[in-house]
């Protein structure tokens, strides 16, 4: 994972150049928040696994760009006053406080399109398979996926969910993306139906283990180390894994989701071992 993450962060330094001076202050905008640092956990699985699956990963870096550019609009958007209303974010100002509200709103609006620019002019991939691509990659971050999930995350502020409704949320607002990136090199590598699905039940695994750190992190962590202020949810009034199970049966529901996630990966080989570690990864991480 280290060594993706160093090609992603690589590709990404060289991904955005304004094709007029006008647009500098817009993409010095994208740029600050694309460069500003982050675990690139989902380009990273996107890459790891199409080197499991025997593809050459280094033909498609841009496609793993395309995630991250996603994953950054939906972080800048997030911090808005009217979303999250964050000052920080990975250690730096967020986004607006640096450059304003209707700068980061349209710095967000360009990842997000330009996203999807480099996946319809990726030429290693065939039309139809760049159309399935597309498809896959707008179902998880549209309405019914992370955009939805966000929503559904707003309109329960102050509110108590149930523990389905609130994993149903972070399955669409975190988990959907994370599973988009396995589901995109399972579609580049040609695997079967039940290969696919055993994948992406993995993935759904995963984005709910990261969430549920998450929510840990944000109860017991330090900026220092996160990067953003603490108890930034609590003080929001939302309803998370530690204020509706408490911080022991969170811990437990996330060694559950871990646990989970390397059984679904049960009829794969040897060669899947970074993924069968990536769970206790997570669950030991500090930021």
């Amino acid at each position: 994972m280290v060594n993706k993450k160093i090609l992603v962060d690589d590709a990404l330094e060289c991904l955005l150049m304004p094709s007029d001076p006008a647009h500098d202050s817009l993409y010095a905008s994208m740029q600050y928040s694309l460069m500003a640092g982050g675990k690139r956990i989902r380009p990273c699985l996107f890459l790891v696994l199409l080197d499991i699956l025997g593809v050459d990963s280094n033909l498609y870096i841009n496609v793993a760009c395309a995630l991250e550019c996603v994953h950054t609009y939906s972080l800048i958007h997030d911090d808005l006053p009217g979303m999250d209303n964050d000052d920080y974010r990975r250690g730096k100002l967020a986004n607006h406080k640096k450059y304003g509200v209707g700068i980061a709103t349209m710095a967000g609006d360009g990842l997000l399109t330009y996203a999807f620019e480099l996946l319809a002019c990726e030429n290693n991939i065939s039309f139809f398979k760049r159309i399935a691509l597309i498809k896959i990659l707008t179902a998880a971050a549209g309405p019914a996926g992370m955009v939805g999930g966000q929503a559904h995350d707003k309109g329960a502020e102050g509110k108590t969910l149930s523990l389905s409704e609130l994993m149903f949320l972070d399955q669409c607002k975190t988990g959907k993306l994370i599973c988009a990136s396995l589901d995109m090199a399972s579609e580049i590598a040609g695997l079967s139906k039940n290969d696919k699905e055993a994948i992406h039940t993995y993935g759904k695994h995963i984005g709910l283990l990261f969430q549920i750190t998450d929510d840990l992190l944000d109860f017991n962590g330090v900026f220092q180390e996160m990067g953003k202020v603490p108890l930034q949810d609590i003080s929001e009034h939302k309803c998370t894994y530690v204020t509706l199970l408490g911080k022991h049966q969170a811990q437990q529901r996330a060694r559950k989701e871990a646990v989970a996630a390397v059984q679904s990966l049960g009829a794969f080989g040897e060669e899947f071992k970074p993924l069968r570690e990536l769970p206790e990864m997570i669950l030991c991480r500090r930021k």
